[in-house]
C-alpha cells in the first residue's frame, strides 16, 4: 500500500470497483442483449468519467505524481485493451459467434484478463521488490514486443490460429453449431463440445499474451501495485460496451498497432534508462548507477502516450477515408479482391 494515499481510500476503491464489476456481470447474466449505440455510448462515457473522477480523488488525497501515474497507466492499459478488443472482433467473426451471445463471450474474456493481470501484477511487484535488475528484462521484452507489434502481419496470426484450431478438432469432438453460450451439448444422445469452447480458449490465450505485454508496460510507469491494479481494472471496465459502440470502426484503425508499438518501445527505453540509473548489476559500470541515464518523468510519459494514440487514430481515419474515396471511384478491383476465410479442416 502507498503511504501517500489513505488506507481507507485504497481499500474502499477496491471494494467499490469489485462491486461495479460484479453488477456488470450480473447485468449480462440476467439481461443478455445487444446494447444500442446510445446505451453502449452512455456506459463507456460513465466508465471513462469514473476513471477521471478517480484520478481527481488521487490528486486531492495524494499528489499530482500519483494522479499522473494513474492517468498514464490507465491510458496505456486502455490502448492495449483496445488492441485486445480488435483481436476479440477477429475471433468473433472467424467463428461466426451469434451477436446475441457475444456479450457473454466478452464478459468471460474480461474476467480471464482481470484474473491473469492480477496474478502477473503480484508476481511483477515481488520481482521488482527483490530483483532490481528485472527492469532490464522488462525493458528488453517491451522493445521486442514493440518490434513484433509493428512488423507482424494478420496472415501470420491467422495461420497460427488455424493451426491451433485444427489441432483442437483432431483431439476433441466438437459439434458444428452453437447451443447458446454452452460449451457442451447433446448430439445424438452424446455429450460433445460446442464451438464456444474454441472461442473461449482463443480469447483466453489472447488475454494471456496481452497480460504478458501490459504488466511490464505499466510497471514502467509506476511501481505502485495499487495504481497498477486500479489502472488495469478501469481499462477493462466498459470494454464490453466499447466493443458494440465501435463496431466496424476498429477494423478501420489500420495504424493503431503502430501507435501501440511506439508506446511500448518508449516505455521499454524508459525502463532500461531506469535500470541503468539505479543499476546494481556488477558487470555494468561496476554495480554503480550510470550517471548519464536520464529519468523520464510521468508527465513526459503521459504526453507520449496521448500523442502516439492521437496520431495513430487520426492517420488511420484519414487512410480509411482515402480508401473509401478510392473504392467509390474505382470499385471493380475491390470487388475482385478475395478475403481469406476460416478453414475448418
Amino acid at each position: 500500500m502507498d503511504l501517500a494515499l489513505p488506507l481507507w481510500f485504497e481499500i474502499g476503491s477496491l471494494v467499490v470497483l469489485t462491486l461495479i464489476l460484479v453488477a456488470d456481470l450480473l447485468l449480462v447474466y440476467k439481461r443478455p442483449h445487444v446494447p444500442s449505440m446510445r446505451e453502449a455510448g452512455l456506459w463507456v462515457a460513465f466508465y471513462v468519467g469514473l476513471a477521471l473522477i478517480f484520478a481527481l480523488l488521487m490528486l486531492l488525497l495524494g499528489d499530482s505524481e500519483h494522479a499522473g501515474q494513474f492517468l498514464a497507466g490507465w491510458l496505456t492499459e486502455y490502448s492495449l485493451s483496445i488492441d485486445n478488443l480488435f483481436v476479440f472482433v477477429i475471433i468473433m467473426a472467424r467463428f461466426s459467434v451469434p451477436r446475441k451471445y457475444q456479450q457473454e463471450v466478452l464478459m468471460v474474456g474480461i474476467i480471464i484478463a482481470l484474473v491473469l493481470r492480477g496474478i502477473f501484477i503480484l508476481l511483477g511487484a515481488q520481482l521488482i521488490e527483490n530483483f532490481s535488475w528485472i527492469f532490464y528484462i522488462f525493458g528488453a521484452f517491451l522493445l521486442y514486443t514493440a518490434f513484433n507489434q509493428a512488423t507482424s502481419s494478420e496472415d501470420e496470426t491467422e495461420n497460427k490460429e488455424n493451426g491451433f484450431i485444427r489441432l483442437l478438432r483432431r483431439r476433441i469432438h466438437i459439434s458444428g453449431e452453437f447451443d447458446g453460450s454452452k460449451v457442451r451439448t447433446m448430439v445424438d444422445g452424446k455429450k460433445v463440445f460446442t464451438p464456444m469452447i474454441i472461442v473461449f480458449l482463443a480469447i483466453g490465450t489472447t488475454d494471456l499474451i496481452f497480460a504478458l505485454d501490459s504488466i511490464p508496460a505499466i510497471f514502467g510507469i509506476t511501481q505502485s501495485p495499487f495504481i497498477v491494479f486500479t489502472a488495469n481494472i478501469f481499462a477493462l471496465m466498459g470494454l464490453r460496451q466499447l466493443y458494440f459502440l465501435l463496431g466496424g470502426l476498429l477494423e478501420r484503425l489500420e495504424y493503431l498497432k503502430y501507435g501501440i508499438a511506439v508506446i511500448l518501445a518508449f516505455i521499454g527505453v524508459k525502463l532500461v534508462f531506469h535500470a541503468l540509473h539505479t543499476n546494481e548489476v556488477p558487470f555494468i559500470n561496476g554495480g554503480e548507477g550510470v550517471a548519464w541515464a536520464p529519468e523520464i518523468d510521468t508527465w513526459t510519459s503521459l504526453g507520449v502516450i496521448i500523442g502516439s494514440m492521437a496520431v495513430a487514430t487520426i492517420a488511420s481515419l484519414i487512410k480509411a477515408k482515402y480508401d473509401d474515396n478510392k473504392r467509390a471511384a474505382d470499385p471493380e478491383p475491390h470487388e475482385r479482391r478475395k478475403t481469406p476465410e476460416y478453414i475448418d479442416e
